[in-house]
């Protein structure tokens, strides 16, 4: 896509104020601005910029106005892209003159040659993970050769360049993600191969939970350090905080009161569940303070003190609550932490200096090594009488994953407490179908008023039925009150409209019709066939499908090269056939597929699911150039939809989302 690129900034010099994904992101912004009322002028952009993450969050709508007009004093001026990004650049070196390194999430949209401020790392950080890298992957058989990592040094972003680390990496945090058979560990990668494994580690890392939106396989090339530095803390910050959670740790129960609160408890990000258990412990000791963040709140190395004396009283000192300083208290609870042979990857200077994400991460390896709980409450005996409905759980995750990938301004925990208000759907809702939203009837978090976020979902709800959504009997209010069943029916719909949308969009189909499900079916069949095999599918729910090979058959076909035969197995046990279905994910992935399914899914054949593998499929082959497609699948029989794919380029439409860049599906 870099040629397409080209074409929306001509001026050079703005080119290289920008990576290509952070221009695409910028450029589905002012489309979706400028989509509201059919054109952009001076005079929309304070209130509109307020949707980017900087410029929006660190100046009022009146400085963005007063800036704009010292600037550019004709406020009916229409707006072009380059006129946009100049009023951006603008901005944003007005938020870094006044904030320095001190902006809200400050790690967007500029390159670090540009602006050294506000891409500068931490080294203290990149020490910290370096260290959880050593200790965890040191006994990997390919990274043996380059473990331990010198952190003192930067050979941390020249071995992340490869992508196997940051793979690996990934499945330490969340096991059996990556099919390691799909990764490349030659000794020596091509550039094709390692853009393969960059490809395989974003999709993966979209697929546990991390947000990838400003992030591209040339990043990782090019050794981009705080991009790689920010992702590599997502995965090992995922790692830490598994275990935050009822089904992994039911001892939890013991910080609530009731099964009322036990449902809040479950509803809560692992953070949050973090700070309740630290503030548990910290009332046993007598501690007075409530901590509510994981930085000032530590500074002084009290509240750990305390802490530990409750969690390893054995190895307690009487010194360090009555160090004099700060810095000296905090040395203290480190060597309290290391007599109980906690691993810890921070230093007392870390400490004192309020480091949120060191001073999680401690505390998570803390909660990890001794979390000072109970097993014998009567709570525990609560948990085991509610529903375990596994099949809500994984459409949950699916969905949830697939949100928070899109790059909106609330990352969600949970599904069926963090669309309530309405807004993180409204906002997805801009995503799939940019300006379909009328913000200026919508209300933005925080949201006091119940009738508010009845307001935004009745919103939801209606632009549900525009998009011909099913939704008998359904109100904005279900959504309000939490009803997981009708939650997940129209997250379902929302996903499949943006399926067949991104296909559509591709205009690779005949005669501008709609794109069905029985369109995506008969592709794979075709391609299928084309290449030789007897396989078919009858249907998305065509039980066949369970042992995988129908889809590694079929990725076979669109790129033969991608699949090793060697590695597949007959799929006839049920550990073979998840063996199968594991590799088809990540072959797919690999491939370009911003998917979300589990290899349960391909096993036990989850209708949903499967159709969205098979469209994900379908959208990476047709957006490849026509000489880079198998020659097999030109010659389909009987006139089938291969015949007619149009050899076209993607459509201007179709570049302007970044959904559709990323092809998330």
């Amino acid at each position: 896509m870099s040629g397409y690129v080209g074409i929306l900034v001509s001026d050079p010099w703005l080119q290289n104020q920008f990576t290509q994904v952070e221009l695409r992101s910028l450029k589905s912004h002012f489309m979706s601005m400028r989509r509201e009322s059919g054109k952009l002028t001076v005079g929309d952009l304070p209130s509109r910029m307020s949707r980017l993450k900087v410029v929006g969050e660190n100046l009022t709508e009146e400085e963005r106005t007063s800036l704009i007009q010292d600037l550019y004093p004709n406020s009916n001026e229409e707006v072009d892209f380059e006129f946009f990004l100049r009023v951006y650049l603008k901005l944003h070196a007005h938020v870094s003159a006044r904030t320095g390194s001190g902006a809200k999430n400050s790690s967007a949209f500029l390159k670090a040659a540009t602006t050294t401020l506000l891409h500068t790392i931490s080294e203290s950080e990149k020490a910290s993970y370096v260290a959880h890298i050593n200790n965890y992957l040191a006994g990997d058989e390919f990274l043996k050769k380059y473990i331990p990592i010198d952190p003192s040094s930067n050979d941390l972003f020249e071995i992340a360049k490869d992508g196997v680390l940051l793979c690996k990496l990934i499945n330490v945090a969340v096991p059996g993600t990556i099919d390691e058979r799909a990764i490349n560990t030659k000794r020596a990668l091509n550039p094709w191969e390692r853009n393969e494994n960059h490809t395989l580690c974003l999709n993966s890392a979209k697929a546990i939970g991390c947000t990838v939106v400003n992030i591209g396989t040339q990043d990782f090339i090019e050794g981009r350090r705080h991009l790689v530095l920010g992702l590599i803390s997502q995965i090992i910050k995922i790692q830490l905080l598994a275990d935050l959670n009822l089904k992994k740790t039911p001892q939890l129960v013991e910080l609530v009161d009731d099964s009322k609160d036990v449902e809040e408890l479950m509803s809560l990000p692992p953070e949050k569940i973090l700070l309740r258990w630290m503030n548990f412990q910290l009332k046993k000791a007598g501690y007075k303070k409530i901590i509510t963040n994981f930085s000032s709140d530590v500074k002084d190395a009290e509240a750990y003190a305390h802490l530990l004396n409750v969690l390893a009283p054995e190895h307690s000192s009487p010194s360090t609550l009555s160090a004099r300083t700060p810095l000296e208290r905090a040395k203290l609870v480190l060597e309290h932490a290391d007599r109980m042979g906690c691993k810890r990857y921070l230093t007392a200077k870390d400490i004192v200096e309020g480091s949120p994400n060191l001073n999680l991460a401690f505390v998570a390896h803390i909660f990890q090594h001794r979390n000072g709980l109970s097993t014998e409450t009567k709570q525990i005996s609560f948990l085991e009488t509610l529903p375990d409905d596994t099949q809500i759980s994984r459409e949950e995750r699916a969905f949830r994953f697939w949100i928070n990938s899109l790059g909106n301004s609330v990352y969600i925990n949970n599904v069926f407490e963090d669309v309530r208000n309405g807004w993180v759907l409204l906002e997805t809702l801009d995503k799939v179908s940019p300006g379909i939203v009328n913000w200026k009837i919508a209300n933005k978090p925080p949201i006091k008023l119940p009738f508010r976020k009845v307001e935004n979902c009745n919103q939801v709800v209606k632009i549900g039925k525009q998009l011909k959504f099913s939704l008998v009997n359904i109100a904005g209010n279900d959504i309000v009150q939490g009803n997981k069943k009708l939650i997940l029916a129209y997250l379902w719909q929302l996903m499949r409209y943006n399926v067949l949308q991104l296909l559509k969009n591709l205009r690779f189909h005949s005669h501008g019709k709609e794109i069905i499900d029985a369109d995506i079916l008969e592709w794979a069949n075709t391609q299928v066939r084309n290449s030789g095999s007897q396989s078919r599918m009858d249907s998305f729910k065509d039980k066949s499908l369970s042992d995988g090979i129908f889809f590694l058959e079929l990725l076979s076909a669109v790129q033969p090269r991608v699949v090793n035969w060697s590695l597949v197995t007959k799929g006839v046990t049920d550990e073979q056939k998840k063996m199968n279905a594991s590799y088809v994910i990540s072959i797919a992935r690999k491939l370009g597929c911003s998917i979300f399914l589990l290899p349960e899914d391909v096993t036990e054949v989850n209708q949903k699911m499967i159709l969205t593998l098979t469209a994900s499929i379908m959208y990476w082959y047709l957006k490849q150039p026509v000489e880079e497609k198998p020659s097999a699948t030109s010659d389909s029989e009987n006139g089938s939809q291969v015949d007619t794919i149009s050899n076209s380029t993607m459509d201007d439409s179709a570049s302007e989302s970044s959904i559709e860049e990323n092809g998330n599906i």
